[in-house]
């Protein structure tokens, strides 16, 4: 879910150049937030791995078998899944890319089973896109004519690749 505009400054718990942390009325979850436009393809953020281990968590992102790492700067770490993402972590070149136009005031989303083969916790997807799946488990429960329809990191990709044998 996408929305302008929600975060009174009062609120903002973190704020950087690119992005402000902010509470989701709609959801009662801290997001993330664009600070300023940026265009698809622009470069959000470059990020690096804070701390690596071997299984995931509701904070990390998968960037190989049995390697996960925590996101920083931390704030990306409040970036909420959504069927209709806006971002993506190319965890190859550890930058966060912008997948359409975001404006000023957007919540920033990416597309939790493009970084994420098995997922630590899944849930009930709310996320109002027409294209909502539902529920959000990890790349390995979902079909191929789903997963084509997504940028999957580099990583996610070749298991994709294996399990389908494509």
């Amino acid at each position: 879910m996408t929305s302008r505009g929600i975060y009174p400054d009062a609120s903002v718990s973190q704020k950087n150049t690119f992005a402000r942390v902010s509470l989701n009325e709609f959801t009662g979850q801290k997001s993330l937030y664009a600070s300023r436009d940026f265009s698809r393809g622009d470069v959000i953020c470059p990020f690096y791995a804070g701390t690596t281990q071997q299984s995931p968590d509701r904070f990390t992102v998968q960037i190989e078998e049995g390697k996960h790492i925590t996101l920083l700067p931390e704030m990306l770490q409040y970036i909420n899944h959504s069927c209709a993402p806006n971002a993506f972590f190319d965890t190859t070149l550890m930058l966060l890319t912008c997948l359409q136009d975001i404006q000023e005031g957007d919540e920033i989303t990416f597309f939790y089973p493009g970084t994420e083969w098995e997922m630590a916790e899944p849930f009930d997807c709310n996320c109002g896109s027409p294209s909502c799946l539902k529920i959000i488990n990890g790349a390995s429960s979902l079909p191929f004519n789903v997963l084509k329809e997504y940028k999957l990191t580099d990583f996610i990709s070749s298991m994709v690749h294996r399990k389908f044998s494509i």
